[in-house]
């Protein structure tokens, strides 16, 4: 159960026809009596966002930061549509809006799929009214709307955390065009915590800095990137601390969904950088190196290439020091001073051959540290990305 996991909420999936196969891709979360309540977003900083994402940005505007509903259809991103684009993400709204009883500015819009291609709406007007009507609190119907949300993701991807005396729960997409910043994933949070809409934002965005912001697939920034949060408040006042911890690890969680689940990836992989002169170098340097077509390929092929390390830390444009600089493939050093370090071959390539592999950078110069995760670059990713998809 997720994003049905914490009390006031209702969900489900449909198949509107938007996927060529048929599957389930339209989903709506919704507020078990569709009241507005606190609720917060993150969206894409692509400079070319998609409609729903200017669509959803302006409602939260208009509503003070509340909302009774999310409706994400898959798909079709509704991205590169111009104007009819937006009426079309403001039309989805307002189906949903009437037939919940809501008002439209209290509906929020997703959307994820092909880029450029007008959004099908007389298929939203015909599934969209009755599944408004089905929605339920159960587990099926949250499995239901998650999987609707999926695209070219293998796995459903969906979270849930206790809390002291709330929880907080949550679905998400994403296997590919994932980088700082957020980049083509979606995510739904729901909690039965009373907060806020200020302080629930800022939470939210907290949360995404040391969660969905640390994860990078292939460095890609997409017009559709969303996160949303929903507070209904049936579990009365909360600790504010501990929904914060409690809403980074829901993030964190399905951020580690989304990599696990990268295009044509084989290992997932925590890069550590410290010792960098601030946590904005550390930063840096690990997303460097993290995006480096070079090192990731190195990766698929369990290879501990530590020279492609240093040389992606070299220009990162952070403070460095070549003579300083360490490099370690799962705790075990290959590089230190920036010279070649005796060490066990064995120990080392038995890490490279496993699912996960921590890679870690020393820079020698202060205290910063930060950890972004990231995937191997194979066959898999090109097969999958040499076609529109």
């Amino acid at each position: 159960m997720s994003v049905t996991a914490p009390a006031g909420f209702v969900a489900g999936g449909a198949a509107a026809g938007i996927k060529p196969s048929g599957q389930l891709d339209l989903a709506v979360v919704a507020t078990a009596d569709a009241r507005a309540v606190s609720a917060a977003g993150v969206f894409t900083s692509n400079l070319a966002p998609a409609a729903p994402v200017m669509v959803s940005r302006a409602h939260l505007a208009a509503s003070g930061g509340r909302a009774a509903a999310v409706v994400v259809n898959a798909g079709n991103a509704n991205a590169a549509t111009g104007i009819a684009g937006r009426a079309n993400a403001e039309r989805t709204a307002a189906l949903a809006a009437t037939g919940l009883g809501a008002s439209s500015e209290e509906v929020l819009v997703c959307s994820t799929g092909i880029i450029g291609v007008p959004l099908p709406m007389e298929l939203l007007d015909a599934a969209l009214p009755p599944l408004v009507t089905r929605l339920t609190g159960d587990d099926a119907a949250a499995t239901a709307a998650a999987t609707a949300i999926m695209t070219t993701d293998t796995k459903m991807k969906q979270t849930k955390v206790d809390g002291e005396g709330f929880v907080v729960g949550g679905m998400g997409k994403g296997a590919a065009m994932l980088a700082p910043d957020m980049a083509t994933m979606l995510a739904v949070l729901t909690t039965d915590a009373a907060v806020d809409a200020s302080a629930l934002a800022r939470m939210l965005r907290d949360g995404m800095a040391r969660s969905f912001n640390a994860v990078s697939i292939d460095g890609c920034t997409s017009t559709n990137d969303t996160v949303l949060v929903l507070a209904s408040g049936s579990a009365g006042p909360t600790d504010e601390g501990a929904l914060a911890e409690a809403l980074h690890g829901a993030c964190t969680d399905l951020a580690t969904q989304m990599v696990a689940d990268a295009e044509g990836a084989t290992r997932v992989v925590r890069v550590a950088v410290r010792g960098a002169a601030d946590d904005a170098d550390a930063r840096r340097a690990a997303r460097r190196v993290a995006d480096s077509a070079l090192v990731k390929c190195s990766l698929h092929g369990g290879d501990p290439y530590w020279g492609r390390i240093v040389s992606e830390l070299g220009s990162a444009g952070v403070t460095f020091d070549p003579e300083r600089v360490s490099v370690s493939y799962g705790g075990v050093t290959t590089c230190r001073k920036g010279v070649a370090a005796a060490h066990d071959e064995s120990a080392v390539r038995s890490h490279m051959a496993g699912r996960h592999v921590e890679l870690q950078a020393d820079l020698g110069l202060g205290t910063g540290e930060a950890v972004v995760l990231t995937a191997d670059l194979g066959p898999g990713y090109i097969d999958e990305n040499m076609r529109t998809s």
